[in-house]
Formats: C-alpha cells, structure tokens, sequence
C-alpha cells in the first residue's frame, strides 16, 4: 500500500505562486509514475501534470504548460507542483495520484493511478 498527503494548498490572487507537495509513504520502494489532478466544482477531475517513476519524462495539461511545473526527489519520496502566474480558473481542489510503474512512463488517465491524496484546496482570487 501507498499512502500519499497533498499539502501547500491555500487562497492567492491572480498572478501568485503556490508549490503544492505531494509525500508518498508506504510502499514506495518500487517505482511510483505520479500526477497532479484538479477538480473544480461541477467539472470532472483533470490532468494537470505527471511525472514518471524516474522523473525524467513529464506531461502538462494544456492548460498550465508553461505556467506550472511537476519535479519529484525520490529520495525524499516527495512530488512537488510549482505553480506561477495562477489565474481564477486554476481554482480547484488538486489532487496527487500514484500508481506502482516498472517503467519509465507517465499516466493521464484517472483510472490509471490507484493511489490518491486527500486534496488540497487552491483558491485564485480574481
């Protein structure tokens, strides 16, 4: 078993940066492909970014490329996301998603992790 905790959340205003982290615990010895996933009330829950078990291939929604930024330190078992220049529309609750991967790969589906956070609440005022 994984267990993932989302933090760094919190209420902005557009233009301002937040990194969230995402600290895996558990079974983190095998390779965790990760993502960062957002959902904003009424809309369904959206790929943000993913990042590979070994960090060297990364994805961005359309989005936020450009704007944010997925990294992991294996080590410390930690998943960070930078994210700049944030607008009202990235207000959403995000989440940090993990699934076991032999690979080097990244995953966009929902459906392909079967470890998730809590969420942490980000809030873009205008």
């Amino acid at each position: 078993q994984v267990q993932l905790v989302e933090s760094g959340g919190g209420l902005v205003q557009a233009g301002d940066s937040l990194r969230l982290s995402c600290s895996a615990s558990g079974r983190t010895n095998s390779g965790l492909a990760m993502g960062w996933f957002r959902q904003a009330p009424g809309k369904e829950r959206e790929l943000v970014a993913a990042i590979s078990s070994g960090g060297g291939t990364t994805y961005y929604g359309d989005s936020v490329k450009g704007r944010f930024t997925i990294s992991r330190d294996n080590a410390k078992n930690t998943v960070w996301l930078q994210m700049n220049s944030l607008e009202p529309e990235d207000t959403a609750v995000y989440y940090c998603a993990g699934r076991i991967a032999a690979v080097q790969y990244y995953y966009t589906s929902p459906n392909d992790y079967g470890y998730w956070g809590q969420g942490t609440q980000v809030t873009v005022s205008s």
